[in-house]
């Protein structure tokens, strides 16, 4: 018997990670786009190198209601 090496996929099952240029692309054909806000915070994570929680954490403070 082989033994099973890593995880093995589901049928169907596939990753794509999209980059934030190309995601921006597919947003605007929605009719979707980033505030300037948005763009100078998203620049200010990849400055100061945040996990994604603290991404997250960051994002939901400034959206919590007060």
């Amino acid at each position: 018997m082989s033994k099973s090496r890593g995880k093995s996929k589901k049928a169907g099952e596939s990753r794509f990670v999209l980059g934030r240029a190309r995601f921006a692309m597919i947003s605007a054909v929605e009719g979707i786009s980033l505030t300037p806000a948005m763009t100078g915070r998203a620049a200010a994570f990849d400055r100061s190198a945040l996990t994604a929680a603290e991404r997250r954490r960051a994002i939901v403070s400034v959206h919590r209601k007060k």
